[in-house]
């Protein structure tokens, strides 16, 4: 049996300006749904982050929706958050990054802004220290984080990324390849990989 039992899924709250976005974001929520593996998410339901998680639900898997207090009316109304299996509610950003972090055993990261780089890089960063080694996956749908791509290889050319056999991200174009190849870290993932090494 896989260990992968949930996946964190950073994402947009708006749907952006390429339909492939959102249509990617329901793929990968139905590929979830069927599978069995929880979603946990930011909480919102509107853009991406709403076609994901009525994805997962449409394809009768179960939802974690993580949101801090103060985004509760912006991203989401109350009526609209009964629908996930589980909500949990939290005061600030860093509380919500962290409970994120301890209910997932892989991280997806579809497109978005800043919000979605800033989880994104965060949870790279905690991998390179050595705090964790659950899979990462950028789900590069029609090439939206190449920039970011070319930045980090910028930053390893220049001596500032050290430990990159620690900071291996899967980069993956087609949405329907990502659970397949999380999934695939399974066997190591049993053996460690995807414990925290030290409590954040």
């Amino acid at each position: 049996m896989s260990s992968i039992r949930s996946v964190c899924v950073y994402c947009g709250s708006s749907a952006g300006r390429n339909p492939d976005y959102m249509t990617s974001a329901e793929a990968l929520g139905t590929a979830m749904g069927e599978a069995g593996i929880r979603l946990v998410y930011g909480g919102g339901t509107r853009g991406i982050m709403g076609a994901v998680s009525d994805a997962v639900i449409r394809a009768g898997g179960q939802v974690t929706g993580i949101i801090p207090r103060f985004l509760v009316d912006m991203e989401a109304t109350e009526s609209e958050l009964k629908r996930l299996d589980e909500l949990i509610v939290t005061e600030d950003m860093h509380e919500r990054k962290h409970a994120m972090f301890e209910r997932s055993d892989a991280f997806v990261a579809l497109p978005g802004g800043i919000g979605t780089l800033e989880e994104l890089i965060e949870i790279m960063t905690w991998s390179q220290l050595g705090r964790h080694r659950k899979p990462i996956v950028i789900a590069n749908v029609g090439g939206f984080w190449n920039p970011l791509a070319g930045l980090l290889d910028h930053m390893r050319d220049e001596g500032f990324i050290h430990t990159q056999h620690q900071v291996r991200p899967l980069v993956i174009d087609r949405v329907e390849d990502i659970l397949p190849a999380i999934l695939e870290t399974a066997p190591a993932h049993r053996e460690g990989a995807g414990e925290i090494i030290e409590r954040l």
